[in-house]
């Protein structure tokens, strides 16, 4: 009796491997395999697949680390250990702020939703299966996209020239955002981690693009300002030490692009950003990942958990730019042959309610890869990354620089082994501060399934 309860999930998951080996084609999309790497908002002129009916499309994507990391500071009090120091007063040797974080970390898994409603017209659904910061499912966003107006006869400039996208998703608002890490989905990024700024939310709202001629494209969102939707009334006098009204704002944001494949050896893209809220209670464009960095613990306190320490390594809602914020970040990407060269600019500008004056900060990313063998199956690669300015709470700059060097490997487009050694580096912090004098460094490796 009891191999008859488990015939019913062994049939399941036959037919689930007979599924995903007949994936339907989605029309506008992206692929979450290696299809997907270097695209960037999904091509309106490209040949699409034939609508033939309702389809959908299960994807997901698995990621498992192995970390060995060693991270330091120079501590002023015993309150500012880090996290794995080992410290006894009987004995001065174990009195240091150093300690090593090795093992393998949380695996992480999305899964996600594609389904074609019409010609030209899909939905979207993610979902973030297991993550370092939520440990319930919890749902990513989801949207509605429309390429094609088929309930008004499909008319050929819309088809052409136009996309709206409507429902909670993530804000069109640079192009890390199609190289970066996203839970278990590490398929589009060469590197086991993010950027120090992390922008990243999901927010409420609308996105109209344009794509007027061969290789341009203008995109202007509004959205809630809001990780999640709220009918909350705010006061419209400042209240207690806020200097400025509690209100709701929307964010308003653009995008500028041109991308252009010359030859079949050479593309070019330039793209430029920029997102604005004059007002809101709670922004998350820098602090709105749910699922957390792959540099487990690196730099924090001995007291810190997996789940409440989540941006390890990033330096993100210590910004301080929740309440109003100006961001402009500007995206170039050279491609010839298997040289790639992706860079990324960013300026800061925002604060908080008690706040008069806004703070400005800047970040600088550039990274080269070089992919080989047949279909790109391997590449190597290095980033650098420096973030600079004044965050909230900080009466002087303060830097944050980080170098990396990777090299991944293709088995199939849907599995990726990569590995990366890094060195991060705190330029003067406070003395009163845990990342006074600090740094870490080691290696990461990480195996990746995207489908």
């Amino acid at each position: 009796m009891k191999k008859l309860t488990y015939l019913p999930l062994i049939v399941f998951f036959l037919a689930s491997f007979q599924m995903f080996a007949q994936q339907p084609g989605i029309q506008y999309s992206r692929s979450w395999d290696k299809d997907g790497i270097n695209v960037f908002e999904p091509s309106k002129s490209m040949d699409q697949p034939e609508f033939t009916g309702v389809k959908v499309r299960i994807g997901g994507a698995f990621t498992q680390d192995f970390q060995s990391l060693t991270h330091s500071n120079t501590p002023d009090t015993s309150t500012q250990y880090l996290y794995g120091v080992i410290t006894n007063p009987a004995d001065p040797k174990f009195n240091v702020s150093e300690a090593k974080l090795q093992g393998f970390n949380l695996a992480m898994a999305n899964l996600n939703f594609d389904i074609q409603l019409g010609d030209g017209v899909r939905v979207a659904l993610e979902n973030y299966m297991s993550a370092r910061h939520h440990s319930e499912f919890w749902v990513k966003g989801g949207y509605i996209q429309f390429d094609k107006l088929p309930m008004f006869g499909s008319p050929e400039w819309y088809t052409k020239y136009v996309r709206v996208k409507i429902g909670h998703f993530q804000p069109n608002f640079g192009d890390m955002q199609f190289r970066r890490t996203d839970g278990g989905n590490a398929m589009y990024n060469p590197f086991a981690e993010n950027l120090i700024f992390d922008a990243f939310s999901t927010e409420i709202g609308g996105e109209a693009y344009v794509f007027p001629v061969d290789g341009f494209m203008g995109m202007i969102g509004m959205t809630t300002g809001f990780i999640n939707g709220n009918v909350n009334n705010y006061p419209e006098l400042p209240e207690g030490s806020n200097r400025e009204q509690t209100k709701k704002s929307p964010s308003v944001y653009f995008k500028l692009a041109y991308d252009k494949q010359f030859t079949t050896d050479f593309r070019f893209r330039l793209s430029a950003s920029m997102y604005n809220n004059s007002s809101t209670q709670r922004n998350t464009l820098y602090a709105g990942d749910r699922t957390g960095s792959h540099y487990f613990m690196v730099m924090e306190p001995t007291s810190g958990t997996y789940s409440g320490n989540k941006d390890s390594g990033r330096f993100t809602s210590q910004l301080g730019v929740s309440n109003r914020i100006n961001s402009i970040m500007i995206n170039p990407f050279v491609k010839f042959k298997g040289l790639e060269l992706f860079g990324s600019y960013e300026i800061i500008k925002g604060g908080t309610y008690r706040e008069t004056d806004d703070r400005t900060l800047n970040q600088l990313a550039i990274e080269g890869l070089y992919r080989f063998l047949p279909n790109e199956q391997m590449y190597i690669g290095a980033r650098y990354i420096k973030a600079s300015g004044t965050p909230n709470g900080y009466t002087s700059e303060i830097s944050i620089d980080r170098t990396a060097i990777a090299a991944g490997w293709f088995p199939t487009k849907n599995l990726l082994l990569k590995g990366e050694y890094v060195i991060q580096n705190y330029v003067d912090f406070p003395t009163a501060n845990i990342y006074h004098e600090g740094k870490f460094s080691g290696f990461m490796l990480e195996a990746v399934v995207g489908f």
